[in-house]
């Protein structure tokens, strides 16, 4: 009876989240942290944990795709993972490897245009592991509907310094002109993966930090960032719902602030710069209180009145 209730709970729960939700990030990132510890609490193995939470990941899966999510990115190896016992790393290129092939060939994926990408370091992997990789890619090359993109052998300070180096030999063999070195250009020796910047990076097993994942796609997008004490296994539809308000509550606070910051531009400033002021203002005006939207009247057609008692 007891059970009963608390689902009761859990399913009312979930719908007033899905309901304070009116949209959905574009591509969300996930740090699947806790697997190890979640066996122990169990008294089982740590191979026990990673089954475990491949399960989690299937469901992520069924809600990324029932939310229209159009990309997510996952935490599934990290270069600093091959410090593991052996046995412990066999274990996880065991399972990623059948969970390669069998993503690769499930309807779902076939269904759902689901196009799988490997990130990283991927030659340091297991020749079985870069087969898999070979296999999954090749199966789903032609799909864009959601993009899964897995993060194996990965880290971002690896990367980035790898971006920086083969940079560096481009300038020195005078293939690239450093004045010519923009933000483009450093993607462009980036591994190749998202196709997005990130959006939202979840982690869960209570840990806050981001521990080298994507620092340029999602730092350099200021990605918002949710933490949750659940262990990968753990988690649940409502964390992922809850983790997604957080991601909606951090863009209302952003448009929040552009406004503000462009009406200030607009009371200060002139010139060009008051046009592109007036554009950012038209635009986020709905995030600020009412108070100042009143203030400045209808900007549908005009122009705005930077400060009504100034007349």
């Amino acid at each position: 009876m007891l059970s009963w209730v608390r689902q009761q709970a859990l399913q009312g729960y979930e719908r007033l989240l899905r309901g304070e939700i009116s949209g959905t990030p574009d591509h969300v990132a996930v740090i699947q942290d806790g697997n190890r510890r979640y066996a122990t609490r169990q008294g089982d193995e740590a191979t026990d944990g990673y089954h475990a939470g491949a399960e989690t990941t299937e469901q992520l899966l069924n809600w990324c795709d029932e939310l229209e999510i159009q990309e997510l990115t996952l935490y599934a190896f990290s270069t600093e993972n091959f410090d593991r016992p052996e046995d412990q790393q066999e274990a996880l290129f065991d399972l990623i490897e059948d969970k390669l092939y069998e993503f690769a060939d499930a309807e779902r994926v076939h269904e759902g245009k689901v196009r799988i990408r490997a990130i990283g370091e991927t030659q340091r992997l297991p020749e079985r592991v870069t087969d898999a990789i070979r296999y999954a890619e090749d199966r789903t090359r032609g799909y864009d509907a959601l993009h899964l993109n897995i993060a194996l052998a990965y880290g971002g300070r690896a990367e980035l310094l790898g971006a920086a180096r083969d940079v560096s030999r481009d300038v020195a063999a005078g293939d690239l002109d450093p004045a010519d070195i923009d933000a483009d250009t450093v993607e462009s020796y980036l591994y190749e993966g998202p196709v997005r910047d990130v959006d939202l990076i979840l982690r869960t097993g209570g840990d806050e930090r981001t521990s080298n994942f994507l620092p340029w796609h999602a730092n350099g997008n200021e990605a918002a960032v949710f933490f949750c004490a659940p262990y990968w296994p753990e988690f649940r539809k409502v964390d992922f719902l809850r983790a997604i308000r957080t991601y909606e509550n951090r863009e209302d606070s952003w448009r929040t602030a552009r406004a503000r910051r462009a009406l200030a531009l607009v009371r200060a400033m002139g010139g060009a710069e008051l046009d592109e002021a007036k554009r950012v203002l038209r635009r986020f005006r709905d995030h600020l209180p009412s108070s100042e939207r009143e203030a400045l009247g209808d900007p549908a057609e005009g122009e705005l009145d930077p400060d009504p008692a100034a007349d």
